[in-house]
């Protein structure tokens, strides 16, 4: 096989190939001035309008305020906060977590005071966002917020509910319990119909089936079922209670504080604190719901309808977006991600202008905030435009307006306080043992009032987290002979007494298993087990750590006796280093070497955290970090190593193990065995409990991957960490040099044409992508071959690499570089050329090409340096640019 070797070891860049406008380290140029208004805007804010309009009539209702203080606080919601607020697309209103607050205060100090307190509140959230504390309300347990906005849901359902028939409600939840039978009896027909029609168009609408539902689900539900039972009402001359607009001459505005001090710092204080908590838990949902739509194929995000996604609780929905590379994504403009500190800014700025002019108090909504994202806005000139189009309703639709029956908006709310107690927050919430908080936090809400019940469900969350710091089970008994120390909870000073109890209970020179079901142990207790177990192996006993639950790996110190060999220290991870098990540097020369190793024992644990507990299986775990006892995972024992002697040595060893090769017999294993054994060994016991039920689904499933991922055999490209994908996502074919053989020639071996083949027609993967790396050994071959070589199957197989050899010589085709410099010698270039030449060999296939005319392939182009352990993405230029972090949806 001749060699080609290129006769230019740099080229300048092709003037034909578009520069980059700054260099990738620099500050972005500053953006053009010139307006512009995209037409995903336009569209969106007409959705969100829509919405908006109902909902804010509706909230203005349930608190007892004049109508259109809802329709000023959502036009100031959308221009001011929509403006000046740090979510682009978190669209500000009157909000249904802030009814039974605002229809308290109210109901105690009178509308115009009301206004006053909402501007208070609007000042004191300009002080916390000048203080720059936005990120500190995140701290709040999201049991204590969830279980705040049910027990608002609830309080908001059990007063409409009076409207819905026909009714007026009362002041508090226990006193319209109380009169729901008088209610019920007195019987209001017509109410009950049109409450009844709202709830089922209401129900019904977002299940419309066919292509036709699908067109007419693109209508707000909220609007089909209020202008429905406007209609009906209007046409049957129904007799009802309807939306009374006053002139906007007459319209009240905030007045000077009246009232007992302490009573309105605490009004203030609740404002503030409701306000602020569920606009920044939205605008962290909101960036959630973004980058979920910019890595959905069709950009769809499903919600279940109550809008929690901008409460902080929703996710992508299963789909492994995880996985999916920048480049699968159509493009479109991003959106930045919110700024919590200047959004807690907007938002005070917006309570200050809907207070002085009239209108409720703001917070970030949770429907709107969703229907903005799911409608493809791009900027915050969707949430703008929103305000706009609620002013000119205000203006010119005031005799449409005017129409609507009190009972539709009270069934509209009702329908809206209900979803607010959400099942899904219900079972996150019991999985996680915090349902006490909920449940208390919802109670103190609807019987005490809001300020009351959060700090309620706070002083709950305090007492169970620690109860549970304090709180340990430690339990001993003997099966078989081997004695077993039970420890459940966490290990802190206060459970030592206990502990040291235990462990004296297990008899010198026994065995003994101590099992630690928890995730955290202070240093009173970790002494504690070190001097027991040295004392322990001293007497002649073995001590083995070990832990139930999956997330919890405890590995046990290796304490080896003067007469002993040490065993190697391989953890899980140590192959991620290409580390080698060097058992001779390990094994002690004299006693008093290990007397010294003895003295160095320590206890690792790692929490679920560091195993990837929680996370799914579409990330692998993070490389150990060190732990509360100051080591890391991977500098201790496997548990099973503990208290034997090592299995590579055996017991006749002249030389205390120091010369392996010659020592060793022929019937003992190579260390190779032992370290696959070992490798299994803690994948059964560490990963395989996470991924269980994962592999479950798909060997009932099948395997269903959305890509094919085409890489080198290369051990230092680990496919799944630097894609971030887990089982079943990809379907990774690996050769030698990443190597795509053209159809029809005579390689004797179809193996890649035959996985491309049942992958594109069988498996229907949506991309395709071939992937190359530094330093790769089969493109240094390709280099360095020599005429006349003999033929062996290696240099048979790289004869498909010809190709790209030639594609590098031929100086009339521009070379692929990498954005930013040019390639570090021969073999990087022919690295990335090899890329290039194997996509274009990829189209040769009938398969691929079939599937890239309909439109359902794409194919990718990427470069993995090793040493820099960074990605490059192959564009349209033949230019291979970094994929950063900012480029990857979280």
């Amino acid at each position: 096989m001749s060699a080609c070797v290129p006769t230019r070891a740099t080229r300048p860049t092709d003037s034909a190939t578009p520069e980059r406008l700054h260099q990738p380290h620099s500050p972005p140029p500053a953006p053009r001035r010139r307006f512009h208004l995209a037409g995903a805007d336009v569209s969106a804010s007409i959705a969100v309008f829509l919405i908006a309009l109902p909902l804010s009539l509706g909230i203005a209702l349930a608190t007892g305020a004049p109508l259109q203080a809802g329709l000023v606080a959502a036009a100031v919601g959308g221009l001011v906060a929509g403006r000046f607020g740090g979510s682009a697309l978190q669209v500000s209103g009157p909000a249904a977590g802030l009814t039974v607050v605002t229809a308290d205060l109210i109901h105690r100090y009178g509308w115009r005071t009301t206004c006053a307190i909402t501007v208070l509140a609007g000042l004191a959230q300009l002080g916390l966002g000048c203080l720059r504390v936005a990120r500190t309300a995140l701290a709040v347990s999201p049991a204590i917020v969830h279980g705040m906005l049910a027990g608002i849901g609830v309080t908001i359902a059990v007063a409409q509910l009076h409207i819905v028939l026909g009714g007026t409600p009362q002041s508090s939840v226990l006193a319209n319990l109380l009169a729901l039978p008088a209610q019920v009896a007195a019987g209001r027909p017509a109410a009950l119909v049109v409450s009844a029609l709202t709830l089922t168009l209401l129900l019904l609408w977002p299940r419309l089936p066919g292509r036709a539902g699908r067109l007419l689900r693109k209508v707000p539900a909220a609007l089909v079922a209020v202008s429905g039972a406007t209609a009906v009402a209007s046409l049957t001359g129904l007799t009802l209670p309807r939306v009374e607009l006053p002139s906007w001459s007459s319209h009240a505005l905030a007045g000077l504080p009246e009232g007992p001090a302490l009573g309105l710092v605490a009004a203030v204080l609740t404002i503030t604190l409701v306000c602020s908590v569920q606009s920044l838990l939205g605008a962290v949902a909101v960036d959630k719901l973004v980058a979920a739509r910019a890595a959905s194929p069709d950009g769809a995000e499903p919600t279940d309808g109550t809008g929690s996604a901008a409460i902080g609780s929703a996710s992508p929905t299963g789909s492994t977006t995880a996985a999916a590379s920048p480049a699968t994504v159509p493009s479109a403009p991003r959106v930045a991600r919110s700024d919590l500190d200047r959004e807690l800014l907007g938002q005070g700025a917006a309570n200050i202008v809907s207070g002085a002019l009239g209108g409720l108090p703001i917070a970030g909504v949770a429907v709107r905030s969703s229907a903005n994202v799911r409608a493809g806005a791009v900027s915050r000139n969707s949430t703008m435009l929103h305000g706009v189009l609620v002013v000119v309703a205000a203006l010119l639709m005031v005799p449409i307006l005017e129409l609507i029956p009190l009972a539709s908006l009270a069934a509209l709310v009702m329908a809206v306080g209900i979803q607010m107690v959400s099942l899904h927050h219900i079972r996150t919430v019991t999985r996680h043992r915090e349902v006490l908080v909920y449940a208390v936090t919802t109670l103190g809400v609807v019987f005490l009032g809001v300020l009351q019940g959060v700090a309620l469900g706070i002083a709950v969350a305090v007492a169970t987290a620690l109860h549970r710091l304090a709180h340990t089970r430690i339990t001993h008994d003997e099966k078989e002979g081997v004695h077993h120390v039970r420890v459940r909870g966490q290990l802190t000073f206060l459970a030592v007494p206990r502990l040291s109890r235990a462990l004296h209970l297990v008899p010198h020179g026994a065995p003994a298993v101590v099992e630690l079901d928890g995730s955290f142990m202070d240093h009173a207790a970790y002494e504690t087990l070190q001097d027991w177990q040295k004392t322990h192996t001293a007497h002649g006993g073995t001590v083995e750590f070990g832990g139930r639950r999956p997330g919890l790996r405890i590995a046990e110190p290796v304490i080896p006796h003067a007469d002993e060999d040490a065993d190697c220290r391989c953890g899980p991870w140590t192959p991620w280093r290409n580390h080698q098990c060097d058992l001779t540097s390990l094994a002690p020369a004299t006693t008093g070497d290990a007397d010294s190793r003895r003295t160095d024992t320590v206890i690792a644990t790692s929490t679920e955290t560091a195993t990837g507990a929680g996370t799914g299986t579409h990330a692998p775990a993070p490389a150990p970090a060190p732990t509360r006892t100051g080591t890391t995972a991977a500098e201790s024992t496997p548990p099973e190593s503990a208290g034997a002697k090592s299995a590579d040595v055996p017991p006749d060893d002249t030389d205390d193990g120091r010369n392996r090769d010659t020592d060793r017999k022929e019937t003992d294993p190579p260390p190779t065995a032992h370290q696959l054994v070992r490798g299994i060994s803690a994948f059964q016991r560490n990963t395989a409990p996470l991924v269980r039920d994962e592999l479950e689904r798909l060997a009932r499933e099948g395997q269903r991957p959305s890509q094919l991922f085409l890489t080198c055999a290369d051990s230092r490209l680990v496919t799944s960490m630097i894609t971030s994908s887990g089982p079943g996502d990809l379907f990774v074919v690996r050769n030698v040099g990443n190597l795509v053989p053209l159809p029809g020639e005579d390689s004797g071996d179809d193996s890649v044409a035959a996985a491309i083949e049942y992958a594109v027609d069988v498996l229907e993967v949506r991309s395709i992508t071939v992937c190359g790396h530094s330093g790769c050994g089969a493109m240094q071959a390709l280099l360095n071959a020599e005429p006349g070589e003999a033929h062996t199957p290696l240099k048979r197989w790289l004869r498909h690499g010809l190709p790209s050899l030639e594609r590098m010589a031929d100086d009339g085709r521009p070379w692929a570089r990498l954005a930013g410099r040019a390639a570090a010698d021969a073999v990087e270039q022919l690295c990335l050329t090899n890329v290039v030449q194997q996509l274009d060999h990829l189209r040769a296939h009938a398969s691929v090409d079939r599937a890239l005319r309909a439109g359902a392939l794409e194919l990718h182009g990427m470069y993995f340096h090793v040493g820099e352990a960074q990605a490059y993405l192959l564009t349209e230029g033949k230019v291979f640019d970094h994929v950063r972090p900012v480029d990857v949806p979280v």
